[in-house]
């Protein structure tokens, strides 16, 4: 598995990561993805804007997104594709991972 297929960032994920880091002052800055212990299914993602990596980060790029994950929590999010969707009941970003056995029925947790 190459670095770019360590966590997917699919061209319009990357475009709205680009757009809300333009609104909210943070051009050129990467994303830092999380995995915390909550929800009903055990774990709960994070995402957050980052400019520095932190001593235990790795760092894959895709489609343009500089990513810092840290690496004790890299074999949860090996292979997970981030998405932003649109449809009639609204938009946001989707996370797709194959690590997670369930996830619950909002869709906000994984085991």
């Amino acid at each position: 598995m190459t670095s770019a297929e360590v966590f997917i960032v699919t061209p319009k994920a990357a475009e709205m990561v680009a757009t809300i880091a333009k609104n909210e002052g943070k051009e050129g800055q990467g994303l830092r993805v999380a995995v915390m212990p909550g929800g009903c299914s055990g774990y709960t993602y994070g995402l957050d804007f980052a400019h520095e990596k932190l001593d235990n980060d790795m760092i894959v790029e895709s489609n343009g997104v500089k990513i810092y994950i840290d690496q004790d929590i890299e074999p949860l999010v090996r292979g997970a594709t981030l998405d932003f969707v649109e449809s009639l009941n609204g938009a946001g970003f989707v996370l797709d991972n194959p690590n997670a056995s369930q996830s619950c029925g909002c869709g906000k947790s994984f085991m």
